[in-house]
């Protein structure tokens, strides 16, 4: 037994797909209609990464490709100057699941974690505790939606503290 539980507990490590690792639960939502994800996703709040450092009024355009393939396109401002990253996603086994990447064949895990009532905002992390996005489907979210959220990311373990808000995007 204790042999089978030091073997599981390898085996979540190394792949990366334990649902709490770290105190933060990373679990997926059960079910997701593709389809109804694609399109233009406005960046309320993240936590600071570099690729994303000093970028404000960040905008993600999900389409769904022939292939079953997703094309992802990241659009922002980083010193008055518009930037823009190109990337692709495919679906795993877990609906709420996917895989992302942006250079070459490396890929990152894209968690759907939470969604709000009709779809109107998404909490979104990754493989690792140190990436949080709240995405909202308008420009601008309420303080209360803002809130719930915030809440829901705390209730995981997650240090909302550190989330970065982009001004702009709550009324």
């Amino acid at each position: 037994m204790l042999l089978s539980l030091v073997i599981l507990f390898t085996l979540c490590a190394l792949t990366g797909r334990c649902s709490i690792r770290n105190g933060v639960d990373r679990s997926v939502i059960k079910s997701l209609d593709l389809d109804s994800y694609m399109g233009r996703w406005y960046e309320v709040a993240r936590f600071d990464h570099s690729f994303e450092r000093g970028m404000t009024d960040v905008t993600a355009d999900y389409t769904l490709q022939p292939d079953g393939t997703v094309s992802v396109v990241n659009r922002g401002m980083r010193d008055g100057q518009p930037t823009e990253a190109i990337g692709k996603a495919k679906t795993t086994s877990e609906a709420g699941r996917l895989r992302v990447s942006f250079f070459w064949i490396f890929y990152s895990d894209y968690n759907i974690m939470a969604m709000g009532p009709s779809g109107e905002w998404a909490l979104v992390g990754s493989s690792s505790p140190k990436y949080l996005w709240i995405l909202s489907r308008k420009p601008k979210l309420t303080e209360v939606e803002i809130n719930q959220i915030l809440m829901l990311a705390r209730d995981r373990g997650y240090d909302t503290s550190q989330l970065i808000f982009d001004k702009s995007r709550v009324d």
